[in-house]
């Protein structure tokens, strides 16, 4: 039989006692700090209640007038940010891609219009000083220059005024010999073939032009269209030799075109006042562009999209 007063029994019963009264404690303990801290949380709420509204009252406003103005001083700030990161990638885009010409004149018809709205590859041949925006002089000639193709239609800087943007098709390249005779074109004594199309016709601002449509085909095999439309002194030229580093070019409405054949006024074209090169139509209208009310009837829709050195 087990002996109930054994001393492990007695050790046993001393630990369960001893472990009560701590528990017993503990309880006691939590039950004081409890208090304790609800005791505080109750004087905070009534000093609050009677010191903090004036305070609050006060601090309140400044608090909403702080977050306000600094809401204002961060929606300033983004938007300034968006507008100088727009205008960077807007000269990015302009300088170094695309940008936009509005066709003036009619020197280039049947091709391009009056009205018509192109962009310009800016990279087709390389980045001269004209190539960023106010024409800053930040190096001289080109870099990453690549050679025209003779046939491209080109924007280039007029060389007599190099704020005026031109557009022509470029004829004659470095070391060639031009030369119109009765209105056919001679390229290094071998004659440009020129064939007759159809007339052409058109109502520009209330007045009625009309041509001799030809199509021409280069030495390299591109074809495009001219007109002709009377004789004019610009028919038969002398033989204009192209200096090195320099371009001949032509508007496509040959008797109606300021180009190189005057050579006086326009003359040969600088490499480095190559722009770019045309490559799409993306608007054409016959009215003022700001007229928009006249779109519907006079935009060009079959023009949108039309490719120009093709």
């Amino acid at each position: 039989m087990t002996n109930n007063n054994s001393p492990n029994n007695k050790n046993f019963v001393n630990k369960k006692l001893i472990q009560f009264k701590k528990n017993l404690e503990n309880q006691k303990l939590l039950k004081i700090i409890q208090k304790f801290f609800k005791k505080i949380a109750n004087f905070n709420s009534h000093r609050t209640s009677k010191i903090l509204p004036k305070i609050t009252s006060k601090n309140s406003n400044k608090t909403a007038n702080d977050l306000k103005n600094k809401k204002t001083s961060e929606e300033k700030n983004s938007f300034f940010s968006t507008l100088i990161f727009a205008i960077i990638c807007a000269g990015i885009i302009r300088s170094f891609l695309f940008e936009p010409f509005h066709i003036p004149s009619g020197s280039m018809k049947p091709n391009l219009l009056i009205g018509d709205y192109v962009f310009v590859k800016k990279y087709a041949y390389g980045f001269s000083r004209y190539s960023l925006p106010f024409s800053f002089n930040f190096f001289s000639g080109r870099i990453f220059s690549k050679t025209p193709k003779r046939g491209d239609v080109v924007v280039f800087r007029y060389p007599a005024n190099p704020n005026i943007n031109y557009i022509k098709r470029l004829i004659g390249l470095p070391n060639d010999r031009i030369q119109v005779r009765f209105g056919k074109l001679y390229i290094n004594e071998k004659l440009v073939e020129k064939n007759f199309v159809d007339e052409f016709g058109e109502v520009q601002d209330g007045q009625i032009f009309n041509a001799d449509r030809f199509i021409e085909t280069l030495p390299e095999g591109k074809k495009f269209m001219t007109l002709d439309t009377t004789n004019t002194a610009q028919d038969n030229t002398g033989i204009f030799e192209v200096p090195e580093g320099h371009y001949f070019v032509m508007g496509d409405n040959r008797d109606n075109s300021q180009d190189s054949r005057f050579i006086d006024q326009v003359g040969y074209i600088p490499e480095e006042n190559l722009v770019g090169k045309a490559t799409i139509i993306f608007f054409s209208n016959k009215q003022s562009f700001w007229k928009f009310w006249l779109w519907p009837s006079s935009i060009r829709f079959e023009r949108i999209f039309k490719n120009i050195n093709d």
